[in-house]
C-alpha cells in the first residue's frame, strides 16, 4: 500500500498527493466521473475544498466521495519535481509517527532534545528545513537512527 502523507487541493477538481516514498502525484478526480457519476458533485468548489486525507489510505470528501491512495499513485501524473519540500515533508511525517508511537507530545520530545516546541512542529509539518545536526538530535531523542544515502 502506498502511504499518502500530505494533500494539496488545486484548481477545479485536481489535487496533489505526497507519498511516503517521496513521490508527489497529481490527479483530477473527475477522470473517474464516467464510472462513478456521483463524483460530479465535486464540481462544487466548496465541497471539493472539504477534501482531507483518510489516514494514509486516500482522500475523502464525505461518506460517499473518496479515492484510494493506490489509485492516485498508479494513475496520477508524477509532479514531484514541482515541489522543493518533498524531503522535508517525508522526514517530518516519519518523525511525527515515531514520536506518536512513543507516546510523546511535541513538548516532551522538544524538551528531551533541547529545541523549541514550535520548531519541532514546523519540522513535523515539513515547513522547516532542519540541519543534519538538528535531525540527528531529534532522531536520537526518538531512539532511532538517521541514514543519508547519496547515490
Amino acid at each position: 500500500m502506498k502511504k499518502a502523507i500530505k494533500l494539496i487541493l488545486k484548481e477545479k477538481t485536481t489535487f496533489d498527493l505526497y507519498f511516503l516514498d517521496g513521490a508527489v502525484k497529481r490527479y483530477d478526480i473527475l477522470s473517474l466521473a464516467d464510472k462513478f457519476p456521483q463524483l460530479n458533485a465535486l464540481k462544487d468548489r466548496d465541497l471539493f475544498l472539504k477534501g482531507s486525507l483518510i489516514g494514509w489510505s486516500g482522500v475523502q470528501w464525505n461518506d460517499d466521495l473518496d479515492i484510494s491512495s493506490e489509485t492516485v499513485y498508479e494513475c496520477g501524473i508524477n509532479v514531484t519535481n514541482e515541489y522543493d519540500d518533498v524531503e522535508n515533508v517525508v522526514i517530518g511525517y516519519k518523525i511525527k509517527q515515531r514520536r506518536i508511537g512513543m507516546k510523546l507530545s511535541q513538548e516532551e520530545l522538544a524538551d528531551k532534545v533541547g529545541i523549541d516546541q514550535s520548531d519541532l512542529s514546523k519540522i513535523e509539518k515539513g515547513i522547516a528545513n532542519p540541519s543534519v545536526k538538528m535531525l540527528a538530535r531529534i532522531v536520537s531523542g526518538l531512539s532511532a537512527k538517521i541514514s543519508i544515502n547519496i547515490e
